[in-house]
């Protein structure tokens, strides 16, 4: 009797132990595949916020630092639709010429063929609960010629929420340590980048 009761308790602690070692391989592994779908979200969400900056840019001459202004030029701001032909009297084949076609609006040109997009969404990062990427824009001195610059960034606490805490203060203590910032960001406010940190 002694020996069938003992059988059963250490069949029990071997389920338990294997449960152990399964959840402790399989844990971390689920982590970083949410992580990894959530990151894929929140870089295309930038990707949008830098052709947006973008086309601002070239219609302004400056970024932007407000997300309204930048779903205002959304909603009503226009870029021209260009034929460029060679020049007939050029007989280099160099020259070229350009021929306005017509107007579209900058919403339809950059996500006409996303169905699904909300213009008003861009501002908010994905996961997060509607909460606002940080976004800055100005200018800095680069060899006497000042430059526009923007950033856009998503903490790691922010769209990781949910997910294991130890985790992500773990995964955000390692970037503070090389001193790189906790999260995923696109363009910077001290060089003239339109950089994403995930490239």
């Amino acid at each position: 009797m002694k020996s069938l009761i003992l059988k059963i308790v250490l069949f029990i602690v071997i389920i338990f132990l294997g449960y152990m070692v399964y959840d402790s391989i399989n844990k971390p592994l689920e982590f970083q595949k949410e992580k990894d779908k959530r990151e894929l979200e929140v870089v295309q969400r930038l990707k949008d916020i830098r052709e947006v900056q973008t086309l601002y840019k070239q219609a302004y001459n400056k970024y932007s630092p407000s997300f309204d202004s930048l779903i205002t030029f959304l909603k009503t701001g226009e870029i021209p639709v260009v034929k460029v032909i060679p020049d007939p009297e050029d007989t280099t084949f160099t020259k070229t010429i350009s021929d306005t076609l017509g107007y579209v609006k900058v919403a339809d040109s950059l996500f006409g063929k996303r169905p699904n997009f909300k213009l008003e969404n861009l501002r908010y990062i994905p996961f997060s609960g509607k909460k606002e990427f940080e976004l800055d824009a100005g200018s800095i001195d680069r060899g006497g010629v000042e430059v526009s610059v923007f950033e856009a960034k998503a903490p790691f606490i922010t769209y990781l929420k949910g997910l294991e805490e130890q985790r992500i203060y773990n995964i955000i203590a390692a970037e503070e340590d090389i001193e790189k910032f906790p999260g995923l960001k696109v363009g910077s406010m001290t060089e003239p980048s339109t950089d994403g940190n995930w490239e």
